[in-house]
């Protein structure tokens, strides 16, 4: 196996890398929380980040490849390898088509459609994170997910570039063929949308940001909503039949209805607190710790276990010893 020494010297012969050594992965991440990689390796072109993604794979040093950061939680001591980050943002508008690099912010190709008068992903307005990881995890909101606009992706499976249409990315609620393979990374998306005012989109675009933010404030170290929904079809039938109506939306029942009846609101370890106002909303309050936001989700999991029987599933990716 290669040193990190020699993996970082192979990875600065490549053209269009930054290369941070030591740099502090909190920067990286909505909850402000990590220690350092040993690097951080970024680029904005296709053919370097393959190059690289090829070069510390070939070498056997740990690695892990991240997007927006929007999702993650970082371990304390941080992670002893390379961290490689893929910036493309390119987003181009051809007629209802709406193309996008994987790097590119969500909330960018969400404004670009809007303003192109295409309707579909207007209902995102406010996630954060990459294009990429949107597709990863089939992110979506008000009943409807990337997945429904998705024509094609392209992606790197590690050796070559490949391209699938809707159906081969498998997509499910928050889930996609990518999160099966973790080493396939997306470059791009491709999709079609619909003709429609843009001035009526961003009406209700802007009426959703509000809602969004006041539930989620831009300030707020968080990753959003940190659980998984769960599907009706999918919960045991004694669970299902004590739901009351009211808290079934369009097939889901909110994994915050769940945590309600254990308790979540308001529950704090260290920094890190549950929402008084959401109890699917975990967020650091100023200088939590990774170990601390684990023991919460750990927490909650066990609570939800042992009042309801139900595994809790959260969205959120780990990197580093947790």
């Amino acid at each position: 196996m290669a040193t990190t020494e020699e993996i970082l010297r192979s990875l600065a012969a490549i053209p269009n890398l930054q290369i941070a050594e030591h740099a502090a992965l909190s920067g990286y991440t909505r909850f402000g929380i990590g220690g350092p990689a040993d690097a951080v390796v970024e680029t904005t072109a296709a053919e370097s980040f393959a190059s690289a993604l090829q070069a510390v794979r070939a070498s056997k040093i740990p690695f892990v490849v991240i997007g927006g950061g929007s999702n993650l939680i970082v371990a304390d001591e941080g992670f002893r390898g390379i961290v490689l980050k893929f910036g493309g943002h390119r987003i181009r508008i051809e007629g209802t088509l709406a193309i996008a690099e994987g790097g590119a912010v969500l909330q960018d190709l969400v404004d670009a459609t809007i303003a192109a008068g295409l309707s579909g992903i207007h209902t995102m307005t406010g996630i954060p994170g990459s294009v990429g990881a949107a597709v990863y995890g089939n992110a979506g909101a008000y009943g409807h997910s990337i997945s429904e606009w998705t024509r094609r992706v392209c992606f790197f499976d590690g050796e070559t570039e490949r391209e699938f249409d809707n159906t081969a990315c498998e997509f499910h609620y928050r889930e996609s063929v990518f999160k099966k393979h973790k080493d396939w990374i997306v470059l791009s998306v491709e999709l079609t949308l619909q003709r429609a005012d843009a001035a009526e989109l961003k009406v209700k675009a802007d009426g959703i940001l509000a809602i969004r933010n006041e539930k989620y404030p831009p300030t707020m170290k968080c990753a959003g909503s940190i659980f998984k929904n769960y599907l009706l079809a999918e919960l045991p039938e004694a669970v299902a039949q004590a739901l009351p109506e009211n808290v079934i939306r369009e097939g889901k029942v909110p994994s915050a209805y769940f945590l309600e009846q254990v308790g979540a609101k308001g529950m704090k370890v260290g920094d890190i607190h549950v929402a008084d106002y959401h109890a699917n909303l975990i967020y650091n309050a100023g200088h939590g710790t990774a170990r601390e936001l684990v023991t919460m989700i750990r927490e909650l999991k066990r609570r939800i276990e042992e009042r309801f029987g139900i595994p809790l599933e959260e969205e959120v990716q780990y990197v580093g010893q947790l």
